[in-house]
Protein backbone atom coordinates (compact mmCIF):
# COMPACT_ATOMS: atom_id res chain seq x y z
CA UNK A 1 0.00 0.00 0.00
CA UNK A 2 1.38 3.35 -1.14
CA UNK A 3 1.51 6.36 1.96
CA UNK A 4 0.24 9.51 1.08
CA UNK A 5 1.72 13.00 3.35
CA UNK A 6 -0.93 13.07 5.07
CA UNK A 7 -0.23 9.68 7.02
CA UNK A 8 3.29 10.35 7.65
CA UNK A 9 4.33 12.11 10.81
CA UNK A 10 6.47 15.01 11.03
CA UNK A 11 10.57 14.28 9.15
CA UNK A 12 9.38 10.92 8.18
CA UNK A 13 10.53 10.22 4.45
CA UNK A 14 9.21 7.53 1.66
CA UNK A 15 9.93 7.09 -2.01
CA UNK A 16 8.04 8.30 -4.51
CA UNK A 17 7.47 8.14 -8.43
CA UNK A 18 7.02 11.08 -10.79
CA UNK A 19 3.07 11.40 -10.76
CA UNK A 20 2.37 9.58 -7.49
CA UNK A 21 -0.32 11.53 -5.89
CA UNK A 22 1.39 12.67 -1.94
CA UNK A 23 -1.75 14.69 -0.20
CA UNK A 24 -4.80 16.51 -0.43
CA UNK A 25 -4.23 20.55 -0.98
CA UNK A 26 -5.31 22.47 1.36
CA UNK A 27 -4.53 25.97 3.31
CA UNK A 28 -2.16 24.32 5.71
CA UNK A 29 -0.64 22.45 2.90
CA UNK A 30 2.62 23.97 1.31
CA UNK A 31 4.64 22.07 -1.66
CA UNK A 32 7.75 22.36 -2.33
CA UNK A 33 10.41 21.13 -5.02
CA UNK A 34 9.35 18.22 -6.79
CA UNK A 35 5.95 18.87 -6.68
CA UNK A 36 2.87 19.94 -8.58
CA UNK A 37 -1.02 20.51 -7.80
CA UNK A 38 -3.87 18.83 -9.97
CA UNK A 39 -7.09 18.49 -9.30
CA UNK A 40 -7.27 19.49 -5.94
CA UNK A 41 -3.92 16.96 -5.12
CA UNK A 42 -0.61 18.09 -4.21
CA UNK A 43 1.71 14.98 -6.75
CA UNK A 44 4.92 14.38 -7.38
CA UNK A 45 6.89 15.42 -10.35
CA UNK A 46 9.99 13.51 -9.88
CA UNK A 47 11.62 10.14 -8.92
CA UNK A 48 12.70 10.41 -4.99
CA UNK A 49 12.10 10.79 -1.23
CA UNK A 50 9.31 12.69 0.14
CA UNK A 51 9.83 14.88 2.70
CA UNK A 52 7.73 16.25 5.53
CA UNK A 53 8.00 18.66 7.67
CA UNK A 54 5.88 20.76 10.37
CA UNK A 55 5.55 23.75 12.03
CA UNK A 56 3.28 24.62 13.64
CA UNK A 57 -0.25 24.18 11.46
CA UNK A 58 1.26 23.80 8.07
CA UNK A 59 2.95 20.56 6.70
CA UNK A 60 6.33 21.67 3.87
CA UNK A 61 5.99 18.82 1.37
CA UNK A 62 9.11 18.24 -1.04
CA UNK A 63 10.23 16.12 -2.75
CA UNK A 64 14.15 14.85 -3.45
CA UNK A 65 15.62 12.97 -6.05
CA UNK A 66 18.29 10.72 -5.18
CA UNK A 67 21.55 12.03 -4.02
CA UNK A 68 20.08 15.78 -3.90
CA UNK A 69 19.18 17.54 -1.06
CA UNK A 70 16.05 19.68 -0.72
CA UNK A 71 15.12 22.92 1.16
CA UNK A 72 12.11 24.90 1.65
CA UNK A 73 11.15 27.82 3.88
CA UNK A 74 9.60 27.23 7.18
CA UNK A 75 8.08 29.36 9.89
CA UNK A 76 11.40 31.68 11.55
CA UNK A 77 13.75 30.91 8.97
CA UNK A 78 15.51 33.89 7.95
CA UNK A 79 15.38 34.57 4.13
CA UNK A 80 16.87 36.42 1.22
CA UNK A 81 14.29 37.51 -1.46
CA UNK A 82 14.44 39.97 -4.34
CA UNK A 83 11.30 42.81 -4.32
CA UNK A 84 9.38 41.95 -7.43
CA UNK A 85 6.21 44.73 -7.22
CA UNK A 86 5.04 46.93 -4.87
CA UNK A 87 2.21 48.80 -4.30
CA UNK A 88 1.04 51.09 -1.26
CA UNK A 89 -0.08 47.92 0.99
CA UNK A 90 2.30 45.02 0.20
CA UNK A 91 5.60 43.95 -1.34
CA UNK A 92 5.74 41.16 -3.61
CA UNK A 93 9.37 39.31 -3.99
CA UNK A 94 11.20 35.93 -4.74
CA UNK A 95 12.70 33.96 -2.56
CA UNK A 96 16.03 32.60 -3.44
CA UNK A 97 17.63 31.91 -0.38
CA UNK A 98 16.55 30.28 2.73
CA UNK A 99 19.80 31.14 5.62
CA UNK A 100 23.14 30.35 3.91
CA UNK A 101 21.41 28.24 1.30
CA UNK A 102 20.86 29.04 -2.15
CA UNK A 103 17.51 27.61 -3.85
CA UNK A 104 17.52 25.87 -7.24
CA UNK A 105 13.92 27.46 -7.97
CA UNK A 106 12.67 30.41 -6.11
CA UNK A 107 9.43 30.44 -3.88
CA UNK A 108 7.09 33.37 -3.68
CA UNK A 109 6.87 35.88 -0.61
CA UNK A 110 5.01 38.61 0.50
CA UNK A 111 5.48 41.50 2.53
CA UNK A 112 2.46 43.05 3.94
CA UNK A 113 2.43 46.80 4.97
CA UNK A 114 1.80 45.90 8.59
CA UNK A 115 4.76 43.32 8.90
CA UNK A 116 7.61 46.11 7.91
CA UNK A 117 8.39 47.71 11.24
CA UNK A 118 7.27 46.82 14.79
CA UNK A 119 6.56 50.18 15.97
CA UNK A 120 4.43 53.04 14.04
CA UNK A 121 2.80 50.54 11.51
CA UNK A 122 -0.24 52.83 10.41
CA UNK A 123 2.66 55.22 9.68
CA UNK A 124 4.55 53.03 7.61
CA UNK A 125 4.82 53.97 3.31
CA UNK A 126 5.87 51.18 0.98
CA UNK A 127 7.70 53.35 -1.44
CA UNK A 128 9.56 54.57 1.44
CA UNK A 129 10.99 51.28 2.31
CA UNK A 130 11.54 49.26 -0.70
CA UNK A 131 12.00 49.53 -4.36
CA UNK A 132 11.27 46.87 -6.94
CA UNK A 133 15.21 44.90 -7.31
CA UNK A 134 15.85 45.77 -4.04
CA UNK A 135 17.87 42.08 -2.20
CA UNK A 136 16.04 41.87 1.18
CA UNK A 137 16.20 39.88 4.95
CA UNK A 138 13.19 38.56 5.86
CA UNK A 139 12.17 36.10 8.34
CA UNK A 140 9.11 32.95 7.33
CA UNK A 141 5.69 34.18 9.57
CA UNK A 142 3.20 31.33 10.05
CA UNK A 143 0.78 32.35 7.66
CA UNK A 144 1.02 30.33 4.25
CA UNK A 145 -1.71 30.85 1.34
CA UNK A 146 -1.52 29.61 -2.30
CA UNK A 147 2.10 28.66 -1.78
CA UNK A 148 2.86 32.38 -0.86
CA UNK A 149 4.82 32.43 2.18
CA UNK A 150 4.50 35.59 3.89
CA UNK A 151 7.59 37.27 5.07
CA UNK A 152 8.30 40.13 7.80
CA UNK A 153 10.95 42.30 8.41
CA UNK A 154 9.72 43.95 11.88
CA UNK A 155 13.50 43.33 13.22
CA UNK A 156 16.53 45.89 13.39
CA UNK A 157 18.41 42.92 11.32
CA UNK A 158 15.79 42.35 8.38
CA UNK A 159 15.23 44.74 5.68
CA UNK A 160 17.02 46.08 2.60
CA UNK A 161 20.60 44.53 2.40
CA UNK A 162 21.39 45.41 -1.62
CA UNK A 163 19.94 48.87 -3.36
CA UNK A 164 20.95 50.24 -6.57
CA UNK A 165 21.15 53.63 -7.84
CA UNK A 166 19.68 54.32 -11.37
CA UNK A 167 20.73 57.71 -10.93
CA UNK A 168 23.92 57.31 -12.32
CA UNK A 169 25.16 56.29 -15.91
CA UNK A 170 25.27 52.54 -14.42
CA UNK A 171 23.45 50.83 -12.04
CA UNK A 172 25.38 51.68 -8.49
CA UNK A 173 25.05 49.67 -5.38
CA UNK A 174 24.27 52.41 -2.83
CA UNK A 175 25.32 52.03 0.45
CA UNK A 176 23.57 52.70 3.86
CA UNK A 177 23.57 55.87 5.52
CA UNK A 178 21.26 55.48 8.55
CA UNK A 179 18.37 52.93 9.10
CA UNK A 180 15.70 55.10 6.52
CA UNK A 181 18.46 55.94 4.00
CA UNK A 182 21.07 54.76 1.52
CA UNK A 183 22.96 56.51 -0.61
CA UNK A 184 24.36 56.52 -4.34
CA UNK A 185 28.53 57.21 -3.71
CA UNK A 186 28.41 58.42 -7.10
CA UNK A 187 25.98 60.98 -7.56
CA UNK A 188 25.68 60.96 -4.18
CA UNK A 189 21.65 61.21 -4.37
CA UNK A 190 19.68 59.50 -0.75
CA UNK A 191 16.87 57.47 -1.15
CA UNK A 192 14.73 56.04 1.24
CA UNK A 193 14.60 52.54 2.25
CA UNK A 194 14.28 50.00 5.62
CA UNK A 195 17.63 49.77 5.95
CA UNK A 196 18.91 45.82 7.79
CA UNK A 197 21.26 45.83 10.47
CA UNK A 198 23.63 43.77 9.10
CA UNK A 199 26.25 42.58 11.34
CA UNK A 200 29.89 41.23 9.60
CA UNK A 201 30.69 38.15 10.89
CA UNK A 202 34.05 39.13 11.99
CA UNK A 203 32.78 42.18 13.89
CA UNK A 204 33.97 41.98 17.79
CA UNK A 205 31.89 40.88 20.45
CA UNK A 206 31.15 45.03 21.53
CA UNK A 207 30.18 45.81 17.65
CA UNK A 208 26.80 48.14 18.20
CA UNK A 209 26.06 48.32 14.03
CA UNK A 210 26.80 51.65 14.07
CA UNK A 211 27.16 52.98 9.97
Amino acid sequence: MVKTASENTDGESYICVPGQRLCAVSEYTVGGEGTYEKLGYLHASLSGVVKIRKRHKNNYISVASFGSKTVVPVVGDVVTAKITVINQRFAKCVIICIGKTCLNRPYRGILRKEDVRATEKDRVEMYKCFRPGDIILARVLPLVELNTYHLTTAENELGVAVAMSNKSSDPTPMVPVGWTEMQCPVTLIKEPRKVAKIVPETAPPNYDGKL
